[in-house]
This record gives structure tokens, C-alpha cells and sequence, in this order.
């Protein structure tokens, strides 16, 4: 899982930092991490922003991104966060259903909780443990 490799990164990490870099896709983890992460997948979001001002001539509605780890929802939003007319729509994973449990959607269901060093919505249990997600 997405829990386990992490974990399992974070470890490796901390023990030899003086001869290892840490790097993760997701926009997840200590700052700044997320930032990096922002940076890297903001093209998507400058793309989106030059192409349908040069076919549409106007900026679009909304934009609708996938939030389950962040990068997309990170990389397409960051272009479009101080046009205020726009609106930034993010989606969760329905995953097996909502009602099943069985599902990605923390910021509905979840609870806020410390993840990797950052404070965000996470489907947890009782103890605070990650749960699996759905997608």
C-alpha cells in the first residue's frame, strides 16, 4: 500500500540521510515535500490554462480534478488558484460504494490527522491508524 511504502521510504531515509534524497510522486509528506511535488506537476496546470485561453479565449468555469493523493489536483488547481472565477472542484474516490466503507473519500468521511508530518482529512480507526482506501 500507499501506507507501507511510505513507511517504508521515511525509514530508509531517516537512518541515511546523509547519502539518500527523498522524493515522493504524491503530495504527501513534511514540508517540502508537497511543495516539490506542486512545482514539478504545475505544467499540467499552465498547459491547461495557455491552451484553452488561446482556443476558448476566456478562462474555463471550474476545473475538476482527482484528489486521492494530490499531485493532479495539486498540478492542475496551482494555475488557477487566484482566478476567482473559476471554480476548483476536487473528487474523491467512490472506490466499492460510500456505504460499503470501502471507499477513498476522507474528505467526507474522514477525520483530520497527522499523516507523513502533514495535518490533512484521512480515513482512520478508532486509534488513529490509516485504513485502506478505495479507489
Amino acid at each position: 500500500t500507499l501506507k507501507d511504502a511510505c513507511n517504508e521510504a521515511l525509514r530508509d531515509w531517516s537512518a541515511s540521510y546523509k547519502t539518500s534524497h527523498y522524493m515522493i510522486g504524491t503530495a504527501a509528506g513534511p514540508h517540502p515535500y508537497p511543495t516539490i511535488v506542486r512545482e514539478f506537476q504545475r505544467i499540467i496546470g499552465k498547459e491547461t490554462k495557455r491552451q484553452i485561453l488561446e482556443q476558448e479565449k476566456r478562462l474555463p468555469d471550474s476545473i475538476i480534478a482527482c484528489v486521492g493523493g494530490g499531485s493532479n489536483a495539486i498540478g492542475i488547481f496551482s494555475d488557477f488558484i487566484d482566478d476567482i472565477q473559476v471554480n476548483l472542484i476536487g473528487v474523491e474516490p467512490g472506490g466499492k460504494g460510500i456505504n460499503t466503507g470501502q471507499h477513498g473519500a476522507p474528505l467526507q468521511y474522514g477525520r483530520t490527522g497527522i499523516f507523513f508530518g502533514m495535518k490533512s482529512h484521512l480515513m482512520q480507526n478508532e486509534e488513529g491508524q490509516i485504513q485502506e482506501s478505495w479507489s
